[in-house]
């Protein structure tokens, strides 16, 4: 019996409840235990054999001081296990704060897994800290590359303009389609003209026209005033009144002739000479980077210097192809607006000549019939003038 309690003893463990608290059992529970059996047997057994096989079962039984207690799940990590000798110093500093011990555990446990936490959310930031390190960095990288290659095309593309300047470089030319630019461009410059010089008389037969209109109010008031001349004032003050109807017919007419030419000089022809001039830029800088593709082919041909015209010929051939697209969106638009400035210029034209000849002849049915062919309306009097809400 004896020694049925004392392996009892010696397997004895310590009873953990469902939070990990090692139960209700006092902080040397083992101890008052080991006392109560030691006397037990010294009441049945009375001898000194029994107080030995007591001292062995406290010398072989389990050491508080390396048990340990495991909170957590099967197969849990070594950072889930406490030492027993933590759990009596937190069971110390309870009673001195008076805190239940299984509440100084929770906090422990708490802080253990604030810490776990905290080096997780430490390791997250400085993950999308270094993220946004290499995106930004990237950008940079791209940018300068960009800087790069622009830095070297402007190089490449002066040294050819500096090179035609003074007649060491060739340059490709298109006799045809350069005969056609200068023409387009001289035709320009004579449009130019004529639309001033119809800027010009629009302005002059205004004032004209503003000029016979107060006559013709001078030449009413003066027949209302003198009697003795009041049929002669009259005579005058209806004709400039015509005139003056005539004349403003005749502006609305002249002012559609120098709108349309404004639309074809400034607009059309110079969408035209736009392309033309990235036709130009297009084909410096293809003459730039043939020359440079000639220079590398006369020169050694090693690794290095071959790896360096593959990479010339790519960037000719990328040029050719620019260069020969823009040349045929040249051609075309040049089609085209010699086709447009035909049509246009043939209708202003009659429309200028109809309305001037009408004018001048004192035929008013005639210049009202040459606006109505042309569908020009005219603006009713005071239409230049602001609104009241425009003036506020």
């Amino acid at each position: 019996m004896t020694d049925s309690i004392m392996s009892k003893a010696a397997t004895m463990e310590i009873p953990i409840n469902s939070n990990g608290d090692t139960g209700t059992l006092p902080e040397d529970d083992s101890l008052e235990q080991a006392a109560k059996l030691q006397w037990s047997l010294d009441e049945k057994v009375g001898s000194s054999r029994g107080t030995r096989d007591l001292q062995q079962v406290m010398v072989s039984g389990p050491n508080l001081n390396e048990t340990s207690i495991v909170s957590g799940g099967y197969g849990g990590t070594a950072e889930g296990i406490i030492p027993t000798s933590s759990i009596k110093d937190l069971r110390m500093k309870a009673r001195r704060s008076n805190i239940s011990p299984s509440a100084s555990f929770f906090c422990h446990t708490a802080s253990q897994s604030n810490e776990h936490q905290g080096s997780n959310m430490h390791h997250s930031s400085s993950s999308s800290s270094m993220t946004a390190e290499e995106t930004t960095r990237g950008v940079a990288v791209e940018k300068l590359e960009t800087m790069k290659k622009w830095g070297l095309n402007t190089y490449k593309c002066t040294k050819q303009m500096i090179s035609e300047r003074f007649g060491r470089g060739s340059r490709t030319v298109d006799l045809e389609l350069e005969a056609q630019i200068e023409v387009l461009r001289d035709t320009k410059r004579k449009y130019e003209n004529v639309l001033r010089l119809a800027r010009a008389l629009t302005n002059h037969f205004y004032n004209m026209v503003q000029t016979q209109h107060a006559l013709g109010d001078t030449f009413a008031d003066l027949s209302q005033k003198s009697p003795e001349l009041r049929d002669e004032f009259g005579y005058n003050a209806e004709t400039q009144k015509l005139l003056c109807k005539n004349g403003e017919t005749l502006l609305g007419a002249i002012n559609f002739f120098v709108s349309s030419i404004n639309t074809l000089v400034n607009k059309t022809m110079e969408d035209t000479l736009m392309t033309i001039k990235m036709y130009e830029n297009a084909r410096l800088e293809f003459d730039a980077y043939r020359s440079d593709l000639e220079e590398l082919s006369m020169g050694p041909r090693d690794a290095v210097a071959m790896a360096r015209i593959d990479a010339a010929q790519q960037q000719y051939q990328v040029q050719k192809d620019k260069y020969e697209r823009l040349r045929s969106d040249v051609t075309i638009k040049l089609k085209f607006l010699e086709e447009n400035k035909v049509k246009v210029m043939h209708k202003q034209l009659l429309l200028f000549h109809n309305a001037i000849s009408a004018y001048f002849a004192g035929n008013q049915q005639q210049l009202e019939q040459t606006l109505k062919q042309f569908n020009i309306k005219l603006r009713p009097p005071g239409a230049d003038k602001p609104s009241w809400l425009e003036e506020q």
